[in-house]
């Protein structure tokens, strides 16, 4: 299982980038994301019903403690993976991280306190260059599924591959 965690979401400067944080991650194999900073009932909706309409399973969820969460799934076994352009090379440690069945990503969006880096059993970087949470996800979440898509249930919308234009199917299902 694979849980994400954005911390420090802020109202009215935020809430474009935690959308697609929400949307990367359950497009690209996450079971779950979890909110922390400021409460956002508009953007858990509005993330439930992309999922409601373009299938699950995955769950939205806030919790203004984010160090209750890093603590609550370290007690369960998770290994806690803190994205940051101060980690060791994903291409050097993604193998062993494919390993581990039960991940907690981390993601930030104002500056990350320096406890995450501690409490983090990897900190881990998808370039050591400056780049935003939702690049760093899309990427490390492509590099451990090794690409493969998702496999969506209950989906009233899918989209048809072809090479030009937009076919978009509608499922009969209410």
């Amino acid at each position: 299982m694979i849980s994400v965690l954005r911390l420090g979401h802020r109202l009215g400067r935020d809430d474009r980038i935690s959308t697609h944080c929400g949307l990367v991650s359950r497009a690209l194999g996450a079971s779950e994301i979890i909110y922390s900073g400021d409460k956002d009932d508009k953007l858990i909706e509005g993330l439930k019903s992309v999922t409601k309409r373009w299938g699950g399973p995955f769950k939205i969820t806030y919790e203004k403690n984010w160090r209750k969460i890093i603590k609550k799934y370290k007690k369960k076994h998770f290994v806690i993976v803190h994205l940051t352009m101060y980690g060791l090379s994903v291409n050097k440690e993604i193998k062993k991280l494919r390993r581990k069945k039960n991940l907690l990503i981390i993601i930030g969006s104002e500056k990350v306190p320096g406890e995450v880096y501690q409490l983090a059993d990897y900190n881990i970087a998808v370039t050591s260059q400056p780049h935003s949470e939702v690049a760093a996800l899309a990427v490390f979440l492509h590099e451990y599924f090794c690409g493969k898509n998702k496999k969506f249930k209950k989906a009233k919308i899918r989209i048809m591959p072809q090479a030009r234009g937009k076919k978009v199917v509608e499922s009969s299902r209410k």
